[in-house]
């Protein structure tokens, strides 16, 4: 009997609280529409982060990083002037790696080039044409119509406003510190979303830049697949790994979410402080009504229980309208992208000409989750005045 009748009080409590929501009016609208609001808004954001850190990190991988790399000990990529000397012979045991294809040697030495009369610096990177570790499309030099191909990127070629079967002039300095030439023709031009490996760069077959620099059977890096288990480090080399090289890109989207937490915060707080301001307006507008169920025999438990569902309810229309609107943003986001413009390239980050938009369950769940919570906590903390009064106070409809 008494299961019957705490059933039978939180239903009456339940179509309470459903037609004071209804009746609410422009205010449950307003209301509603905040909380959807601080909901899109909050996923819509981390999604976008979430998507620039996954295409990110997959171009990266796939273009540049690979399973990790073995560095020359000399070698630093922010430090041009460590280039002339960061090379040295492929160590014995990378070779059979090297050998099955589970390793790629390249060896990156200085150069200057003369696009149309012009003087510009650059990095002259030889690899293996036939190499299958990074996904560029190396394939494109092993041609027998010119004596040292060029492959650069869209970047590069964009700005040295280059053209494929287009010639230019490459000097460089060989290992003995004799300056030389040679006229290079570009044969392909590659689109790759890493401005590391386009901007400045010249892509040419490792054996002729070893022989072009007098460096015979040397690299300067030497890339590994993506199985690098039972690799040790070599004497003159350095291992680093995927994460250690990812480092700087996870950095710089970590600081951006932390940016992104202000907005976060005041969004948060906005939906908050509606829900809180309606909750107390509540109480203030409808002291009669809260004295006359209290003396209806209503407990104050159940009073306060009355207001937190409501502030709950708008939570759950909320988390309702959301829904209805946002899975359909949502999925033509994540299927369509959204276009960027051109000046993120200037970024330096890898990213490519659309983003789309990342949005796993724990996502979602968590934002939830954390509205769902924050929305009770706030509906709670003024039906407390409720707990203070006495019978008299009650019955007059009085708040102090």
């Amino acid at each position: 009997m008494s299961d019957r009748r705490k059933e039978r009080n939180s239903l009456v409590i339940l179509r309470l609280a459903l037609r004071n929501i209804k009746e609410g009016g422009l205010r449950t609208y307003l209301n509603v529409a905040a909380l959807v609001l601080v909901i899109l808004l909050i996923i819509g954001f981390q999604g976008l982060f979430d998507g620039m850190l996954a295409s990110t990190t997959r171009a990266i991988i796939e273009d540049e990083v690979a399973g990790g790399q073995f560095w020359h000990e000399n070698y630093d990529p922010y430090d041009p002037l460590s280039i002339e000397d960061s090379h040295g012979r492929i160590p014995e045991k990378l070779r059979n790696s090297i050998k099955e294809g589970e390793a790629e040697p390249v060896l990156i030495r200085l150069g200057t080039i003369y696009p149309q009369g012009r003087m510009q610096t650059a990095l002259i990177r030889g690899i293996d044409p036939k190499q299958k570790v990074l996904s560029l499309p190396t394939e494109t030099l092993l041609t027998e119509n010119t004596d040292l191909p060029v492959m650069i990127g869209t970047r590069m070629a964009r700005n040295m406003k280059l053209k494929e079967g287009e010639s230019l002039i490459i000097r460089w300095r060989d290992s003995k510190g004799t300056f030389d030439a040679a006229e290079g023709r570009i044969v392909s031009i590659m689109n790759t979303q890493v401005p590391a490996i386009d901007e400045g760069n010249l892509w040419v077959p490792l054996d002729r830049l070893q022989e072009m620099t007098a460096l015979p059977g040397e690299a300067t890096i030497i890339i590994m697949g993506s199985d690098t288990d039972g690799h040790t480090p070599s004497s003159g080399w350095i291992f680093r790994s995927r994460d250690q090289l990812m480092s700087d890109i996870r950095e710089i989207v970590r600081t951006k979410r932390i940016s992104s937490l202000i907005i976060y915060l005041i969004l948060l707080f906005s939906g908050m402080l509606a829900i809180f301001d309606t909750q107390v307006l509540s109480l203030f507008r409808r002291r009669r009504e809260i004295g006359t169920l209290i003396a209806l025999g209503m407990t104050r438990q159940q009073v306060i229980a009355l207001f937190t569902l409501e502030g709950m309810l708008y939570g759950i229309i909320a988390l309702a309208v959301s829904i209805l609107l946002g899975l359909p943003l949502l999925f033509y986001l994540t299927s369509e992208g959204i276009a960027l413009p051109e000046i993120i390239d200037s970024y330096g980050i890898a990213m490519g000409e659309r983003l789309y938009p990342v949005y796993s369950f724990e996502l979602v769940a968590g934002t939830v989750i954390l509205i769902m919570s924050v929305v009770t906590v706030v509906s709670f903390i003024p039906t407390r005045t409720i707990a203070r009064l006495n019978p008299t106070q009650a019955i007059q409809g009085k708040i102090t």
